[in-house]
């Protein structure tokens, strides 16, 4: 399995979201476990050697210095447009998330988004980790585990290029649906939603 998704990059302006606070974490849902991250974390030299692998650099386009990946996880901490964290499964790391606040992406402008909405993007670190079934059971473990951190939260959204078939085919099994495409400066993604319920997907 490919990488299921890829960077929006910087927030945008924002609507009416000064009360909205900070993307959570996941809530834990056994096996998985989720640790936010800070530039001084042990995990920031990991996730820089995560995307400096071929497969995921092919997606994320982040093979980055160290140095730069610490300041890139410092800004994150710092705001609250999103959060990056690692998954862990049963206590070992195996992917890097990043959880936005769609309202200060720059997806905002190109869907009729929720205030809490949450997006998220996921790189799963290990080649031998890919194929496995371990990204269905990590997205489906999210979006659970983000919609029970935010009670406010009715979507979880993401949004892989439309070329990425088993990104696409890993998210439709862990309950995320397409609602349509968008054209994004990197990239034309599908917009996949994790909806709270059937009134809560998005219709434009």
């Amino acid at each position: 399995m490919d990488q299921v998704g890829s960077r929006t990059g910087a927030p945008t302006a924002v609507r009416d979201g000064d009360a909205v606070g900070p993307p959570p974490i996941p809530a834990p849902v056994d096996p998985w476990e989720f640790r936010p991250l800070g530039p001084q974390d042990g995990y920031v030299s990991l996730v820089w050697e995560w995307m400096n692998r071929p497969h995921v650099a092919a997606a994320w386009d982040q093979a980055w210095p160290q140095e730069r990946w610490e300041a890139e996880i410092a800004r994150q901490a710092a705001g609250d447009h999103s959060r990056p964290c690692i998954a862990l499964l049963d206590g070992r790391p195996v992917a890097y998330l990043e959880v936005y606040r769609v309202l200060r992406d720059r997806l905002a402008p190109l869907y009729p988004f929720r205030p809490h909405d949450l997006g998220v993007h996921i790189a799963i670190g290990h080649p031998d980790d890919i194929g496995r079934g371990l990204g269905r059971s990590l997205l489906r473990t999210v979006a659970d585990g983000l919609l029970a951190a935010d009670e406010a939260c009715t979507r979880v959204v993401a949004e892989p290029d439309v070329t990425n078939t088993a990104s696409l085919r890993a998210f439709a099994t862990a309950g995320f649906r397409r609602v349509g495409e968008v054209t994004m400066p990197h990239k034309t993604a599908a917009l996949l939603v994790r909806p709270r319920t059937e009134e809560d997907l998005p219709r434009w």
